[in-house]
């Protein structure tokens, strides 16, 4: 092989080698862009899904939300924001301020022992009720129980007092009042179940929507707003021209029937 041809062989090669260097440089700096581009997507989905979970996370509650939102208010309500529920007849001259939270065990108590003689005093125009609704238990025992039946019985309302007044008793009763500790009250289809004991709303196609679309929601969260500001604090609670009604010699409200009248005959009478 002589010298020349040598020469040209290691420059060809030379040259083949230069050339299959750039291909691969080439390649090598394809791959790293799209390493790069891949990265890059990654990464802002990443961020993309760690910025929703913060939105989320931020976002208010459906009732932290309902306490800001429109209201609107049921029949057979007055005040500002509807927040004002009497039931009786207007001739009365006395009016009792019943402090009520749904899930409250003690509430269920006092509206079974006494209960029916309450409505039985506002059938006859002893007095009227003044009903303040409270949601403090949700916060206590965590749930939306309290507020979700609060909001039910603002649906009850708009049907009629009766009806508002058959449901409270309903909702409190033996048969269906749980645990405090077991949140039923925050499922319409239990509240529901619920309604139909009671003739003016069972089958009752508009008093379903308003429970299951929550028309009264805001409403109740005024009213629970509206508890807050009373100043009392505990449930249940009972007042007459602005004094609490006890058990003799306790601090405790009326359980039974006896107690409960000895504790209002001289309030009537004041």
């Amino acid at each position: 092989m002589s010298a020349r041809n040598s020469q040209s062989n290691k420059a060809a090669a030379r040259e083949r080698m230069r050339v299959e260097r750039e291909r691969q440089a080439k390649k090598d700096k394809a791959r790293r862009q799209v390493i790069v581009a891949v990265s890059a997507v990654a990464a802002l989905a990443v961020a993309g899904g760690i910025g929703y979970a913060v939105v989320q996370a931020n976002k208010p509650s459906h009732w932290e939300a309902a306490k800001e939102a429109a209201v609107t208010a049921p029949k057979n309500t007055e005040g500002t924001d509807g927040t004002t529920v009497v039931v009786g007849k207007a001739s009365a001259k006395k009016t009792l301020e019943l402090y009520e939270d749904s899930r409250c065990p003690v509430c269920a108590t006092f509206e079974q022992q006494v209960g029916p003689t309450v409505e039985k005093d506002v059938e006859a125009g002893k007095y009227k009720v003044k009903y303040v609704g409270a949601t403090f238990i949700d916060n206590v025992d965590q749930g939306e129980g309290s507020k979700n039946a609060l909001s039910a019985l603002g649906a009850a309302l708009n049907v009629g007092p009766e009806a508002f007044m058959s449901y409270k008793s309903a909702l409190y009763s033996a048969q269906f009042h749980p645990e405090e500790s077991q949140d039923k009250f925050a499922k319409d289809s239990y509240l529901l179940e619920v309604a139909d004991s009671v003739p003016a709303l069972k089958g009752n196609a508009e008093f379903k929507k308003n429970v299951e679309d929550g028309t009264f929601d805001a409403w109740a969260m005024k009213m629970s707003a509206a508890f807050d500001a009373s100043g009392v604090k505990g449930t249940p609670t009972l007042k007459m021209d602005g004094k609490t009604l006890t058990a003799e010699g306790s601090e405790n409200p009326p359980m039974t029937v006896e107690q409960f009248n000895a504790a209002l005959t001289p309030a009537l009478k004041g």
